[in-house]
Order: C-alpha cells, then sequence, then structure tokens
C-alpha cells in the first residue's frame, strides 16, 4: 500500500521529489497550502501517514517557524533528505529562447538564477510556487511565456527544459524533515543521528556547560540554531542536531543534560540522510 505523505506546495513541488527520494516514486502526496496545515494532517486529522517539511536551505539558512511548528506539536522526526535544488527553464513543446518574453516562478526561484536571467530582457513574474507556475504555462499554452521549477514539474506538465540548470549557485541544497505522529512510531533501524530542543537558564556558562557534555560524550554537535521563546524576555531555546555511535551513547547524554538544562525535548532519533 503507498504511502499518503503531507507536503507544502503544489504537484511537482520540491517537496514531492523530497518525498518520492524517501518512499519512493509510487508515493501519494496530499498538497497543503501551509506548513501548519501539513502538521494538522499529520497529527490532529491523521489524513496522512507522514509529512515532509523543508528545515533549511545551504544558501538562504534556517525555516525558524518550522522548528517553532515541530516543537509545540504531537510530531516525531523519523528522517531526513537532502535534496540538490536543480532549476530548469520550461516551456510548452515548440517554444524557442527567441519566442519568450516573460519568466514566471517563485521570487526565491528567480533570485537563484539572476546569472542566467540577466541575460535576457524578459518580464520576470513572480508566483506563490514553481511548480504551480509549470502547471499554468501548461495549461494556458502559452507560447511567449516560460517557468523555472524542476525536472519533475517539467514531467508532469509535458513541459521541455530548454535551458538545464540556470540556477547562478551550483551546490545548493535544502534539508527536509520526515515528521510522523509521536503515536504511531517504530524504532529507526540503526539511528546515528537526533534533534533535541533545550532551554538553559540565565547563569554565565550555562550554555557551555551544555556544549562541553556534548563533546565529553564524543557526540558530533551538527547544528545549533537558537530561536527566542515567544512572550519572554529575550529568552531562547535551542535546537540541537548530534550524530553518533550508538542510540545508547544519545541516551546516555541526555540523562546527563537533564542536570544542566530547564527543559529538555527530543523531537527525533533518526538515520542521517546523506548529501548526494
Amino acid at each position: 500500500m503507498n504511502k499518503k505523505i503531507s507536503i507544502q506546495g503544489f504537484e511537482g513541488c520540491f517537496h514531492q521529489v523530497a518525498a518520492q527520494q524517501y518512499y519512493g516514486n509510487d508515493t501519494e502526496v496530499i498538497c497543503c497550502s501551509t506548513f501548519k496545515e501539513v502538521i494538522k494532517n499529520t497529527t490532529a486529522d491523521k489524513k496522512s501517514d507522514g509529512g515532509i517539511m523543508a528545515i533549511e536551505n545551504s544558501i538562504a539558512g534556517s525555516i525558524l517557524p518550522n522548528y517553532s511548528l515541530i516543537v509545540k506539536n504531537n510530531v516525531k522526526i523519523v528522517g531526513e533528505v537532502y535534496l540538490h535544488i536543480k532549476q530548469h527553464l520550461l516551456v510548452n513543446p515548440g517554444v524557442k529562447l527567441e519566442d519568450i518574453k516573460e519568466v514566471h516562478s517563485h521570487p526565491m526561484a528567480i533570485l537563484q538564477c539572476f546569472g542566467f536571467l540577466d541575460n535576457y530582457n524578459w518580464k520576470l513574474v513572480e508566483t506563490e510556487d514553481t511548480a504551480l507556475s509549470a502547471k499554468h504555462i501548461h495549461q494556458y499554452k502559452n507560447k511567449h511565456a516560460a517557468a523555472i521549477a524542476g525536472k519533475l514539474a517539467a514531467e508532469m506538465f509535458k513541459l521541455e527544459i530548454i535551458a538545464p540548470n540556470i540556477h547562478t549557485l551550483k551546490n545548493n541544497y535544502t534539508r527536509f524533515l520526515i515528521l510522523k505522529h509521536k503515536d504511531s512510531l517504530t524504532e529507526v533501524i540503526e539511528a546515528d543521528k537526533a534533534s533535541v530542543n533545550f532551554v538553559t537558564g540565565n547563569e554565565k556558562g550555562s550554555l557551555a556547560k551544555v556544549l562541553t557534555k556534548i563533546a565529553d560524550a564524543g557526540i558530533n554537535l551538527s547544528k545549533l540554531q537558537s530561536m527566542p521563546i515567544p512572550g519572554s524576555n529575550f529568552k531562547y531555546s535551542f535546537h540541537a542536531d548530534m550524530e553518533f555511535d550508538a542510540v545508547a551513547q544519545f541516551n546516555k547524554l541526555i540523562e546527563k543534560l537533564k542536570g544542566c538544562t530547564e527543559q529538555i525535548t527530543v523531537l527525533g532519533i533518526y538515520k542521517n540522510g546523506k548529501i548526494q
């Protein structure tokens, strides 16, 4: 039975590519307009078997609101996907470069392709989604417009890639988290990574004590992200990603960290996703 996975975006978007990369090409996706809806489908409504959420990009950085969504809701991280973002110029069959008068895409995709776009005097039209732009180019059979989107969108909407890999920075990756309702969890085989949220006191060196214990445990701190706690006077919580050799090693560290933090929550234990 194919998995039903909630994603933010439209059919053919990079979230769907990430879902296929993790679960397989036959994965059924439920498209959501917001990340909050992805969480709701995965938890309260249980319309899907899980959700996929972008959490950071190698160029644009972290998506802070998504960290808060994970912390505040009944979801756990069970995996991750690193997706190489490749932007292509898509047109209807038969359209040539000289026919194009305008290019449609999400503002971020347009920014990522300015090195290529600067070579042409095209009108740039900002839309809410790369894949949706491709869908509209196909639906309206537009012979004078192109879309910037990924390969999956080109395949789904029968568009031609008239100019491949037009993104300026070629080393562009987005990290996606695989989410499930906390009540439907099974142990992840060969887990070697975990995500944790913790809060320290305001005493001098309180964060340093936490970091020292992580280092002393022989665990690699691969990410540390601070986030303001709403309603507090400039107090912060910290999101940490840790890599380890054995789950028992991680669990032992968590017990030690309870003594030097005000609050600590394990958001998920999973297998490290590799950049391909």
